[in-house]
């Protein structure tokens, strides 16, 4: 599996018990969804491997606490310590209407109502305050914040996203 394969879940915080137990903070707003889950993906020295879960419960509503097959000890427990997690996408939750995954809308077409066609989704920036499409217009970059008061559609059959930017903000980039 790879991790292009895959999404980011969370991440081992700490162990829990002295039988290999460890408690994962996730990344999501519904860690309900992923209490049950027969095996996750670990990032160790940058290869996902698959560990089997044996038990799993939510642990004070934000931490699932995790017990994996063979691992059984504190010292197996420190061995994993701190590793991310992930999962297939195909795990994730289908999304509707206009909420999305930011990397299920890499390569749709971003639309202006007033501007036309503005040009093609290469990445997200989401390491600001708020997130950005990052797009490609003819070879010159676009920034749109991706505001839910600016986000009018999004089509997936059609792989376009339908923006209505306040004006101007798109001539700042051509």
């Amino acid at each position: 599996m790879k991790k292009e394969d895959c999404f980011y879940l969370g991440k081992i915080v700490k162990k829990y018990s002295f039988k290999g137990e460890i408690l994962a903070k996730l990344d999501t707003d519904q860690p309900e969804i992923y209490e049950n889950l027969d095996a996750i993906f670990l990032d160790l020295k940058n290869n996902l491997i698959p560990f089997f879960i044996e038990d799993s419960q939510l642990h004070k509503s934000e931490l699932l606490r995790i017990k994996f097959e063979d691992v059984d000890t504190e010292a197996d427990a420190d061995a994993i310590m701190k590793s991310d997690l992930y999962l297939p996408l195909d795990l994730l939750p289908k999304l509707e209407g206009n909420k999305f995954y930011f990397h299920e809308v890499i390569g749709f077409t971003v639309e202006d109502v007033n501007f036309g066609i503005v040009g093609t989704i290469m990445s997200i920036n989401d390491s600001t305050s708020q997130a950005l499409f990052e797009i490609d217009s003819n070879g010159i970059e676009v920034l749109i914040p991706m505001n839910d008061e600016f986000i009018v559609k999004v089509d997936r059959n059609k792989k376009t996203v339908l923006v209505n930017t306040p004006e101007g903000l798109i001539d700042l980039y051509l």
